[in-house]
């Protein structure tokens, strides 16, 4: 079998910037992928992080390297074992994910075994800003769910306060993204459990998060830049209670399917989690959704323009892509007229 596999750069202007304690960016950069064969097309998305030392030049390199084997007829399996865990392996992965269900006339749910996915409640994000903006942009929502807000080290006080003063009622999700001490995670323990905080996420730069296992946590504590794959879990063990899967880290849901069956087996909670994407990035994520006890992935929701069939929000509760879109074949025709 012959295929045809491409890669560009897309870029999604965001409507808000979105910051972080590490920077804030303008604009979703992310790499989207190709592959046709049969008269059929398979698209997947992925996002180079530069935390991980990525690029979309890189990642374009890294998928120019692997495409005479995806265009010789190189499987899934093939990948894993060709390219490393990362953004272009996850454009590619899922790529193939949807050619593979649009040849079979079949759903990607169907290929997994997946319950076909339904709108879930997903985390709405606050951007790390003042805390007064932080409690203005969460009154806006304090309807919703579930809440995610970004924090920083010095300011994470005033900011978690405050967005829980102006939003009551949602669950809520602190992600430093690395940027507080063991000291800081201690000495905040006590507003964390007052501010009703449900997850906290990634408190200590990934390789001091040893520091954990010998704090007895009175709140859950999710791995992010610490897990990437299933050979990290055992690293993880006693320090975390959760996982957080993103497939940009995994390298494509094939990887992820087996990171979540084997982090469940060993008694790890999970969340699902993306970067700031287009629907494209995150119509395969939601297949995981189901299983997962903290959803994360408004990625879309921050661009200003997005696929027209992709994902909607509805107060937090966040809708599938529509029949054809990715993963899944298009609605069959309306019958003749009579």
């Amino acid at each position: 079998m012959f295929r045809t596999c491409s890669a560009r750069h897309d870029r999604y202007r965001l409507t808000t910037p979105f910051r972080i304690s590490r920077g804030e960016k303008t604009a979703a950069d992310v790499v989207t992928v190709e592959i046709a064969a049969d008269g059929v097309i398979g698209r997947g998305e992925g996002v180079p992080y530069p935390r991980y030392g990525e690029s979309i030049d890189g990642a374009l390199a890294e998928i120019e390297t692997a495409r005479g084997l995806i265009e010789s007829g190189g499987t899934r399996a093939d990948l894993i074992g060709a390219m490393r865990a990362g953004a272009a392996r996850n454009a590619i992965d899922d790529a193939l994910w949807d050619w593979e269900a649009n040849r079979a006339g079949v759903s990607v749910a169907h290929l997994t075994g997946l319950p076909e996915p339904r709108a879930v409640a997903s985390a709405i994000t606050i951007g790390l800003d003042t805390p007064d903006a932080m409690a203005r942009a969460a009154g806006k929502i304090a309807g919703v769910p579930l809440l995610k807000i970004k924090v920083d080290r010095d300011g994470a006080r005033d900011q978690i306060a405050a967005v829980r003063a102006a939003a009551p009622g949602p669950r809520l999700i602190v992600d430093p993204n690395e940027s507080w001490t063991i000291d800081t995670v201690r000495v905040l323990a006590t507003l964390l459990v007052d501010a009703r905080v449900d997850l906290l996420e990634q408190p200590l730069p990934a390789g001091e998060d040893g520091a954990l296992a010998d704090w007895d946590a009175p709140i859950a504590i999710c791995a992010d830049e610490s897990l990437h794959t299933a050979r990290d879990l055992d690293m993880l063990r006693g320090r975390y209670t959760h996982v957080n899967v993103k497939l940009d880290k995994t390298g494509g849901l094939t990887e992820a399917l087996a990171l979540t069956a084997i982090a469940r087996a060993r008694g790890f909670g999970l969340m699902v989690g993306c970067m700031v994407a287009s629907s494209l990035g995150i119509a395969p994520a939601l297949l995981l959704a189901g299983e997962a006890d903290f959803v994360d992935l408004d990625g879309p929701l921050w661009l200003a323009e997005d696929w027209p069939d992709g994902v909607r929000d509805d107060c937090g509760m966040l809708h599938p892509p529509r029949a054809g879109f990715w993963g899944t074949p298009p609605p069959p025709p309306p019958p003749p007229p009579a």
